[in-house]
């Protein structure tokens, strides 16, 4: 899976809220296998958007979109709590 390069404000979001390495490392996981148990992959409501989210962290999710079948761009990081 190729993941488009991420846009500038979520590298500073990621970096302000510490969390810039389990991006990082969470990216290289979803490339090699998007639906590894730990990302927890899941498609978004309402379902008919196509809007999915993997877990950076226990608090942080990255949302993305799919381009095609086999690439992603990550829209968002946020506090899944919030």
């Amino acid at each position: 899976m190729q993941v488009k390069p991420i846009r500038p404000d979520l590298l500073n979001y990621a970096k302000k809220h510490g969390i810039q390495r389990k991006l990082a490392k969470q990216i290289t996981l979803f490339s090699t296998n998007a639906h590894h148990p730990s990302l927890h992959t899941e498609l978004l409501e309402p379902k008919n958007l196509k809007v999915y989210s993997f877990r950076i962290d226990i608090k942080y999710r990255a949302i993305f979109i799919m381009i095609t079948s086999d690439e992603a761009e990550i829209i968002d990081v946020n506090d899944h709590y919030r």
